[in-house]
């Protein structure tokens, strides 16, 4: 069986964790990401890419999945572009919806020759707990919900073809896209941290773990299904 992965976004944060665990596991791993990896294996491969622009993201699928079986695809790049509902901008919500949306629906089509003939895939898409509202969260609520939408639609049309789909959906996790709202050492991230169940914040190797359930080749029962690893924040309301 194949054991090629694509993984978006990493460079950094859960997508390098990510990417790391796989590679201690024997998988090849292609980083789709703006900038490379920053660290060398010989199963790691680093393509340049915006995700968020349509015709280079097909391009770059159509050239990976000529040369490589993908077999799963774990879509974790992700920005937040903050604000409040008076201030934000449409073209924030577009550029979300094309690297969130857009471009998981592009890589999933260049990989879907592959996994129908390998009878086997394994698809996670990487949501956040604010899809379930979170204050200044407009745009990336929005997209990070439309991607559950996704995620159980293409359970359901690919099942039968041994493909599952499903998410993974964070809290706070301590991340350079978190610490860029919330510094890690701040009054702020104290309070959210004792607001969460567990007492802490999450770190990438939490998100990792989770993923790799989902990306198991023996968990092949599950799918359309979104994992919140938030520290219990899912629970109730989360305050920033």
């Amino acid at each position: 069986m194949s054991k090629v992965a694509i993984v978006t976004g990493a460079s950094a944060g859960i997508g390098k964790s990510i990417c790391q665990h796989l590679l201690e596991r024997d998988y090849e791993v292609i980083n789709l990401s703006r900038r490379e990896s920053g660290y060398s294996h010989p199963k790691l491969l680093d393509v340049a890419v915006d995700l968020a622009d349509v015709d280079a993201t097909k391009a770059v699928m159509d050239d990976l999945s000529a040369r490589f079986e993908i077999t799963n695809i774990i879509h974790n790049a992700g920005v937040i572009r903050p604000a409040l509902l008076e201030d934000v901008d449409l073209h924030d919500v577009g550029y979300l919806a094309r690297l969130h949306m857009h471009a998981g629906i592009s890589l999933l089509q260049g990989a879907l020759p592959a996994m129908k003939k390998a009878a086997f895939g394994r698809v996670v898409v990487i949501g956040s707990r604010a899809m379930l509202g979170l204050e200044t969260r407009t745009a990336y609520a929005a997209t990070k919900a439309a991607q559950i939408g996704m995620v159980r639609t293409w359970a359901l049309e690919l099942g039968p073809h041994g493909i599952t789909v499903n998410a993974v959906a964070p809290g706070p996790v301590v991340t350079d896209m978190f610490t860029d709202v919330v510094p890690e050492d701040s009054d702020k991230a104290d309070k959210i941290a004792a607001s969460l169940p567990v007492r802490r914040l999450g770190r990438p190797d939490d998100i990792a773990r989770a993923t790799l359930f989902f990306l198991h080749p023996e968990n092949g029962f599950v799918t359309g299904q979104t994992l919140f690893a938030c520290g219990g924040a899912s629970l109730g309301s989360l305050s920033l």
